[in-house]
């Protein structure tokens, strides 16, 4: 199969099930909404390292927030709900609750596409709860005060610029984690502008996010090292400086590769920003998208390329061949 010049590889992503929270952060500008959301998401590429894998999805307008102001969406992956709770509650107390005028609510319900179903869809609960402000509250000194709004509690956290508010409970669900693809080019800046694409493209779609540094991985990984106390390790076969020494899996033509890694509320997201991204990708000097893989070993949820794109036409569906 190819798209215009740019072949795709008969191959497929492996996504792997993790949990996953929504919050609404509120503020009273977008740039301070932008300033809690980027000091949260920090350190939030991967759980090789991180606590978890956090991003912004959206933005939201001051009518679809609970507080009428400012917003945006934030997903955060993690392994588990109890270290999801840990890694919430430690970046919200730090990294939210300390930019001004912030607030924070539970966003599990929200959702950034009612095309399909209207304004009168039910809510959907979550089928677990963390806690946030039940943990935050203490930060009050016993100065702190619950309020209950619309069937949800609220702590009212007194700071220097008037009162934190939190939602007391997140909700949690499961979420897929680890869908990816690979972009191979002919040289670094090729490779980079098409990444760029990609990411502005994906940007754009709801229960989605890249987590990696501008959406861009330059350090792919592959599962295990030579070093025994590590997990993970340069994905070898995909770096061009290596050719002649490994096996690699780099077109004859390709001097650079650039993954893209995301993480959604469910398998049809992913499946969506996949297909989305390669599209936006492909293009002059693009001579190659594939994707990561370990043969089905690592997560359960696979992405093959070809299908996907097959499945889901949508502009430049024209240009396959």
């Amino acid at each position: 199969m190819k798209i215009e010049n740019t072949i795709i590889e008969d191959t497929f992503a492996e996504g792997f099930t993790m949990r996953f929270a929504r919050l609404i952060v509120t503020a009273v500008s977008p740039r301070w909404v932008d300033v809690a959301v980027n000091e949260f998401s920090g350190y939030g590429t991967s759980v090789i390292q991180c606590d978890a894998e956090v991003g912004r999805e959206c933005r939201i307008s001051p009518d679809q927030t609970f507080d009428g102001r400012h917003g945006a969406a934030v997903l955060a992956f993690g392994f588990s709900s109890q270290a999801l709770g840990k890694a919430i509650a430690k970046r919200a107390g730090q990294c939210i609750m300390t930019s001004a005028t912030s607030s924070v609510f539970d966003g599990y319900e929200f959702s950034h596409d009612q095309s399909a179903d209207g304004p009168n869809k039910p809510p959907e609960r979550a089928p677990e709860t963390i806690p946030l402000g039940r943990q935050l509250k203490y930060f009050g000194d016993g100065y702190q005060q619950s309020k209950l709004l619309r069937d949800r509690r609220f702590w009212r956290i007194p700071v220097m610029d008037g009162e934190f508010i939190c939602e007391e409970t997140i909700g949690v669900g499961r979420g897929v984690a680890g869908g990816n693809f690979l972009i191979q080019s002919n040289d670094q800046t090729t490779g980079l502008l098409a990444a760029e694409r990609a990411v502005d493209a994906i940007e754009n779609l709801p229960n989605v996010i890249t987590p990696f540094p501008g959406g861009v991985v330059r350090s792919g990984s592959k599962v295990g090292s030579k070093y025994p106390s590590l997990v993970a390790s340069t994905f070898d076969q995909y770096c061009p400086t290596l050719r002649g020494r490994v096996s690699s899996r780099i077109h004859p033509d390709a001097n650079c590769v650039y993954e893209i890694v995301i993480d959604g509320t469910d398998f049809d997201r992913v499946a969506d920003a996949i297909a989305c991204g390669i599209r936006a990708a492909v293009g002059q000097g693009v001579v190659s998208i594939g994707a990561g893989n370990y043969g089905g070993r690592l997560g359960k949820h696979q992405f093959h390329l070809r299908s996907i794109l097959d499945q889901r036409l949508c502009d430049g569906a024209d240009r396959l061949a």
